[in-house]
């Protein structure tokens, strides 16, 4: 019995050191974190800078790989291919989970990878034209409905999360608004800002500036609680519309096999990142907020995305183009 229990534990501790290497020795060469958009932009401003974090605590470079196009899926498919180590890791929005609802895509972010965590969440803020006789959310929605399909608004594209959070928006208030689709936001602010557009769901940071000067005038965000780069400005739910609540997020992901040591280790520091003094005053100053959620957590996260715009795209009708 003695030479039985003795067998049992060595074994149990054989296992436990197995499962416990790969996140005691990680990582044991530089890390790549690969971002589906091209330099310059939000997303890659804060991988940039949580993985100069990851350099500084963990005794490897990890370097960012810019790698735009296809939806995301040209970088799904080089972390789909990387070794589920953690040594390669991949920065994810809101697109990477709406383009495989709208497109044939042999890649899901939610299906095919393991969530690591959710690094940040910023809203987005509704916009509009000075020109446009609207003071507030609840004379938007009226004037929208004494002129269906009169009023224009941007997005970055067919199925982008700014498309996406206005058409849960027609869904919420009954009005029909025209999507004016661009290639990017650069020449879709160009068009509002000179009145050629009504207005936007835009990014708390590149809307800024437009609205104290006056190009724009800013109505609501689309988070459940103010942003705190806009105390002021009412929630959607405060404005008088409850349905329409909209987090625009950055998170990591990782290849699906990815030991789940290695992947809360991964977590643990993104947390440490994101939530550092200098980065959640950076991120503040964005409109965003630093998350660091837990594997499990940024898991219901994305299911509860994915879920949500199954629905949007269901009832709006939105077809991929």
């Amino acid at each position: 019995m003695i030479v039985r229990i003795a067998v049992i534990a060595v074994a149990l501790a054989a296992t436990f050191a197995s499962t416990a290497a790969p996140a005691q020795y990680f990582p044991t060469r530089p890390m790549r974190l690969i971002v589906p958009l091209a330099a310059g932009g939000g997303m890659d401003s804060v991988t940039r800078n949580i993985a100069h974090s990851f350099t500084e605590a963990l005794g490897q470079n990890a370097v960012v790989d810019n790698r735009p196009g296809a939806g995301s899926l040209l970088a799904m498919e080089i972390l789909a291919d990387a070794a589920p180590d953690g040594h390669t890791l991949m920065m994810i929005s809101a697109t990477t989970v709406i383009y495989p609802l709208l497109y044939k895509s042999k890649l899901d972010a939610v299906r095919d990878f393991q969530p690591v965590s959710q690094a940040t969440a910023q809203g987005y803020a509704l916009v509009v034209h000075p020109s446009l006789p609207v003071k507030n959310v609840a004379e938007f929605i009226q004037y929208a409905k004494a002129n269906p399909e009169k009023l224009t608004y941007a997005s970055s594209g067919i199925g982008s999360p700014i498309h996406m959070t206005t058409e849960l928006m027609q869904i919420a208030t009954g009005t029909r608004l025209m999507h004016i689709p661009y290639k990017g936001m650069g020449a879709a602010y160009a068009d509002l800002v000179g009145g050629r557009i009504s207005f936007s769901f835009a990014t708390i940071i590149s809307s800024q500036a437009h609205v104290k000067a006056g190009r724009l005038r800013v109505l609501a965000v689309s988070m459940g609680k103010r942003a705190p780069a806009l105390p002021d400005v009412p929630t959607m739910a405060e404005a008088g519309v409850p349905g329409v609540v909209v987090v625009n997020w950055y998170g990591l992901i990782a290849p699906k096999a990815t030991p789940k040591a290695i992947v809360e280790r991964v977590a643990a520091e993104t947390a440490k990142a994101v939530k550092a003094p200098a980065m959640q005053k950076h991120l503040v100053a964005d409109g965003s907020e630093g998350v660091g959620s837990t594997p499990a957590e940024f898991a219901a996260h994305l299911r509860a995305e994915s879920e949500q715009w199954k629905k949007v795209i269901k009832q709006g009708g939105i077809k991929a183009q």
